[in-house]
């Protein structure tokens, strides 16, 4: 049995037991679909949040769309937006990821100099409620401070950064994503590294649903420190691409100094330039599969928009009937974890 969990500064906090099938399977009873099940329309209570950047054919960030300009849709069923704010002023809860295994020992420091600076921007202008959680992670993760807003204190913990052995990408995702659980706001992972995952006992599935499930929006920072493709790590690249469409984000590739500097202001500048919508699901057509596929389409010529392709809800049982509800709230996707 494979075990994925994490240390804070140094002691043991807790451990989470996993198997490498994944829980999918221990589920699969629950959202198996009868051979000549008719699709089954709910209304489900609980309010889905998505939260949506939106740019023009320049890739400049558009700021003064309306409730009306957006439509949102749950498995293809049209839904009435019941949130909508621009320019969002709601809290952020950022964990920030920093690989620290031995590949980016050569190029940690100048990381840790960004990141540094990053976080005082972000942490010095906006609400003064956001929070930061900082990791790091090679094979295993450390949680080195949990939410806050004291620049200083996560300024001297990155400068306690070395490199060494492998890469644990997924399982940190996904722990961060247990702690990201319990936040309320908008919810973002910056995962700065230089490639893919070599030690997780999670896969990128599973790393995805965490995500998912804490309603985050991944930004992954994949390091270049190289002007060719030659020793880069292109599938780890395009796994991370996948999880920050499918969550919202983007990704980026910056050579590091400048580059990667204004990566970070141009995160900042995405997280302070947000619109949120939610929609209470209402004559959504049920499947097997409790993932629920969302689309955001905004009206306008040449308009681009970046949100989440879905959540975690209902699903049919095999019967064709609504199985056991799964919550997309925290306490929801908390308690769907124990009985995993």
């Amino acid at each position: 049995m494979a075990k994925c969990g994490w240390k804070e500064s140094g002691t043991i906090m807790r451990r989470w037991q996993v198997r490498r099938a994944g829980g999918l399977a221990a589920l699969a009873p629950l959202f198996s679909l009868a051979a000549q099940a008719q699709p089954v329309i709910r209304v489900n209570v609980n309010l889905v949040r998505v939260v949506t950047t939106v740019k023009n054919q320049s890739g400049e960030l558009v700021k003064a769309l309306q409730k009306e300009d957006f439509q949102i849709s749950d498995n293809g069923a049209p839904q009435q937006i019941a949130v909508f704010e621009k320019q969002t002023d709601q809290p952020l809860s950022v964990a920030l990821l920093v690989d620290t295994s031995g590949s980016t020992a050569k190029e940690l420091k100048y990381e840790v100099d960004s990141a540094t600076r990053f976080l005082k921007a972000l942490l010095s202008e906006g609400n003064p409620l956001d929070m930061v959680a900082l990791y790091s992670f090679n094979w295993q993760i450390t949680r080195n401070n949990y939410f806050t807003h004291n620049h200083a204190s996560l300024a001297a913990s990155l400068k306690t950064f070395h490199g060494e052995a492998g890469t644990s990408l997924y399982d940190a995702i996904y722990l961060a994503s247990l702690d990201l659980e319990e936040r309320e706001g908008r919810k973002v992972i910056i995962v700065v590294t230089d490639g893919g995952d070599t030690t997780s006992a999670k896969n990128l599935k599973q790393a995805l649903e965490s995500a998912q499930l804490a309603d985050a929006v991944i930004y992954p920072v994949v390091v270049v420190p190289i002007t060719n493709d030659a020793g880069r790590n292109i599938g780890g690249e395009n796994a991370l691409t996948f999880m920050a469409e499918s969550t919202g984000g983007r990704t980026f590739l910056p050579t590091l100094g400048a580059d990667l500097d204004r990566v970070f202001t141009d995160i900042i500048d995405e997280l302070r330039t947000q619109y949120l919508l939610a929609f209470y699901p209402k004559n959504v057509p049920l499947t097997k599969d409790r993932f629920h596929k969302l689309e955001v389409r905004v009206t306008g010529p040449d308009l681009r928009v970046s949100a989440r392709n879905g959540y975690y809800g209902e699903a049919e049982d095999a019967g064709g009937t609504p199985g056991a509800r799964i919550s997309v709230t925290p306490e929801g996707s908390r308690k769907r974890r124990q009985e995993k």
